[in-house]
């Protein structure tokens, strides 16, 4: 018990920058109050002391703004950053080095009994506000971006954003260390997809305008009089090419 404690401690020191000493993340860390108190009710909840564990997971949600119930399965250095508003179901399972941010909801998507809630593997971020609903798998290592919906499978590594969540990037590797997760479950080149499409259009009008010339180029050579007018120089707004869309936007 102790020896996992002072895994859970040291997690936090791994993962947030603004732990100063233990002391301090003993008494001003609700994430980690909640997690062990949610260690006594699951106990009582497998040895079907429900009520109690029901009411110890009430008090801790009181207490800490974080509800867990009684019957979710967490893993070791689980860590719940600021906390407040995360809710995680009784059919949620999660692995080892995962980490939630404030807002998050590990939810369901049906009133039938059985599994219904997500399971999240080892070492996968999700960040503030998400939603992640239903009874499918979050891959080793996925991150899911804050205020993300996201209601299928994840495959391991990859990154996902948006409402409905979609995939828009997928590691080499399955898997991340938890020291090295980035902040609020985003990657520090996280693409801007309107920006992106705005470079796609202007890349496919100037693939026109190439095409438009060559064939008002072909025209003059076969004796035509016809002279296409000068087409307007379109403003520089900095989105001609995916990088400084991205540095833009990070």
């Amino acid at each position: 018990m102790f020896k996992r404690m002072r895994e859970d401690i040291n997690s936090v020191f791994h993962r947030d920058p603004a732990a100063r000493n233990t002391f301090e993340v003993l008494t001003c860390y609700p994430g980690l109050h909640a997690v062990w108190l949610h260690l006594l009710s699951h106990w009582l909840w497998r040895h079907r002391i429900k009520l109690l564990a029901r009411l110890v997971s009430h008090v801790s949600r009181w207490l800490t703004g974080i509800e867990i119930h009684p019957g979710a399965k967490i893993g070791r250095r689980f860590f719940i950053d600021h906390g407040m508003g995360v809710v995680i179901g009784e059919t949620a399972e999660i692995g080892d080095d995962v980490t939630l941010y404030h807002g998050v909801t590990l939810g369901g998507v049906s009133w039938n009994k059985g599994k219904r809630h997500p399971t999240l593997a080892d070492g996968v971020v999700v960040g503030a506000g998400a939603k992640v609903l239903g009874p499918f798998t979050v891959g080793a290592g996925a991150k899911v971006g804050s205020n993300a919906v996201v209601t299928k499978e994840v495959p391991p590594g990859a990154t996902v954003v948006g409402i409905p969540g979609r995939v828009i990037e997928k590691a080499g590797s399955q898997g991340q260390a938890a020291s090295e997760f980035d902040a609020y479950g985003v990657t520090a080149d996280m693409p801007d997809p309107v920006a992106r499409s705005i470079t796609d259009i202007r890349q496919h009008m100037q693939a026109l305008e190439q095409q438009l010339e060559g064939m008002s180029q072909a025209l003059r050579e076969l004796g035509s009089d016809y002279c296409a007018e000068q087409m307007p120089d379109l403003p520089d707004s900095g989105l001609h090419n995916g990088e400084e869309v991205d540095k833009t936007n990070t």
